[in-house]
């Protein structure tokens, strides 16, 4: 691998890494099954891309995603928790819906932006070449994210949603409702990854009504990597390692790819994936035989 392809896969990691924050607020902290984020990602993306092809500022444009990436959130929360769907099903019903709603957003199957300004272009000095340029500051977008993750789920707020996951019964026996801390966790985790997915059609040059498909994976993927390289209960540590994780995920099929004596190619993307997850789950399996051989 060479440099431009490590900096290039450390990009596409750094942005994953917010959809992997998303992920491990939903299935670690609210416990909750939720394929929306294959949709909520090119939702973003869409509403990112058709605004700042509409002439709109790349920073309102992606502010403008990750509210409606947000929004995608609350209505898988509201059809479980008011109509008593199952949580499972409605990520299912709204990651369904979102394919039509993002056609809809684009006018078509794809929005370019090729020679329009975006975050990266506007922020770039001069000075640095932009394939160095664009993972500082994706670093800097992802720190301040976990900095104020960290922040908020050590708040009344934050701990009430980590006590709705843990028990939902004895978290309602202390007065907390329930009900709305699963509509605003399932809001602030598919926000990073409407934000995740407004970053990635400004990185890619477009966004495309298929670029969702898979992203429950990567962010499922790069939880578990990251929690077996790093194991903690503390959350400061939980949310570095699901960061390290979607890094080092996204290295690894980087690498995996670009090893041309294995001979795997482009299209065997989701065979690495596949393989990866598999081997992240065995792992620990694997361990807890061997810790328990005398």
């Amino acid at each position: 691998m060479n440099l431009f392809s490590f900096f290039g896969a450390l990009e596409i990691g750094l942005i994953y890494s917010l959809v992997a924050l998303g992920v491990f607020i939903s299935f670690r902290l609210l416990r909750f099954p939720d394929l929306t984020v294959d949709g909520s990602f090119a939702t973003g993306g869409a509403v990112c891309a058709v605004m700042i092809a509409g002439g709109h500022s790349p920073l309102a444009s992606t502010i403008a995603a990750t509210l409606v990436g947000a929004f995608t959130g609350l209505v898988t929360g509201w059809l479980n928790v008011k109509l008593k769907i199952m949580d499972l099903l409605a990520s299912i019903l709204v990651m369904i819906a979102l394919y039509s709603v993002n056609l809809r957003i684009m006018g078509g199957p794809n929005v370019p932006l090729i020679n329009t300004p975006t975050l990266f272009t506007q922020l770039q000095p001069a000075a640095m070449t932009d394939y160095i340029f664009r993972p500082l500051m994706l670093l800097g977008v992802v720190i301040v994210a976990k900095l104020i993750m960290d922040w908020f789920f050590l708040t009344e707020k934050g701990l009430a949603i980590r006590a709705t996951g843990t028990n939902a019964r004895m978290a309602r026996a202390q007065g907390v409702n329930t009900g709305r801390m699963i509509l605003l966790g399932m809001a602030i985790s598919n926000g990073l990854v409407g934000l995740a997915g407004a970053l990635f059609v400004q990185s890619q040059g477009g966004s495309d009504v298929s670029m969702g498909i898979g992203t429950i994976v990567i962010g499922l993927a790069a939880v578990i990597v990251g929690e077996n390289i790093l194991p903690s209960r503390r959350l400061t540590l939980s949310t570095l390692a699901v960061i390290l994780g979607a890094i080092l995920y996204r290295l690894f099929i980087a690498l995996a790819l670009d090893s041309s004596f294995i001979g795997l190619q482009a299209q065997d993307l989701n065979l690495v994936t596949a393989v990866l997850v598999t081997v992240a789950l065995i792992v620990p399996q694997l361990k807890r035989r061997l810790a328990r051989k005398p």
